[in-house]
């Protein structure tokens, strides 16, 4: 199955300057997402290959009502960033080994599910609303940093709703809505930051670079919560 990440990271790279190409190439991507979740009865979220995979996936899918917007009509070169950001992650899967375990006891509960999937529908919104920052200091318009507020707060609603879930989960796992692990300990940074970020949308104009700025390292940020704790510290979260 691993050809149909191939072909879809291809496509994103290669093709996504056409939006039929972009569709396409996340259609790939669900495809693959929707075989291994038949073949272990369970969303594919544990180890590294198969959340980079749908990490990848939730880029694009959360990209498109920016990529079909009326403020980014014609801008092929944004098109093909969300693409590449897309095929980034897809490719980074390739090398880690699939795991075919049954979901452990701990873990074998919606609440999990619905929490991970949640958290990667936030990176990926955190990851759009990045690109639109580059955007708008490379091209400039105030639409641009429109479309990055309404990408970040819709991230952040579900990163909200993803922490909520997490303690539902946590409550039935450990007996408690929170365990200060590094994962938890970044999550409150990630949280805190778009609380600040979002609330710095109204001060006015003479922040607008700042703002975008800021909404590029936040990025940053949920890719250390997500890739540099769950590779470089320990905690009931990592891979």
């Amino acid at each position: 199955m691993k050809w149909l990440l191939i072909g879809a990271a291809g496509l994103y790279l290669f093709g996504s300057f056409r939006r039929p190409l972009f569709v396409a190439a996340l259609l790939l991507e669900l495809c693959y997402l929707a075989l291994r979740g038949i073949a272990l009865g369970r969303l594919p979220l544990i180890g590294p290959q198969d959340t980079l995979a749908f990490f990848s996936c939730s880029i694009a899918l959360m990209s498109l009502p920016f990529v079909y917007s009326r403020e980014l009509a014609g801008q092929r070169s944004f098109f093909w960033s969300c693409g590449s950001l897309a095929a980034l992650f897809a490719l980074l899967a390739l090398p880690f080994p699939t795991l075919n375990m049954p979901l452990p006891p701990i873990l074998d509960t919606y609440w999990f599910e619905l929490h991970v999937a949640l958290a990667f529908f936030a990176y990926a919104l955190f990851g759009v609303a990045a690109l639109l920052g580059g955007a708008f200091l490379l091209r400039g318009g105030r639409g641009l940093l429109d479309l990055q507020y309404r990408a970040a707060l819709v991230g952040y609603s579900f990163f909200s709703l993803s922490m909520v879930t997490g303690g539902i989960w946590g409550y039935y796992a450990w007996g408690t809505y929170w365990l200060w692990t590094p994962k938890e300990l970044w999550t409150s940074i990630l949280w805190l930051f778009y609380s600040m970020y979002l609330h710095l949308r109204a001060k006015g104009q003479g922040w607008d670079r700042a703002f975008a700025w800021l909404g590029i390292c936040g990025f940053f940020v949920a890719l250390f919560t997500y890739l540099g704790v769950s590779m470089l510290l320990r905690s009931s979260h990592s891979f």
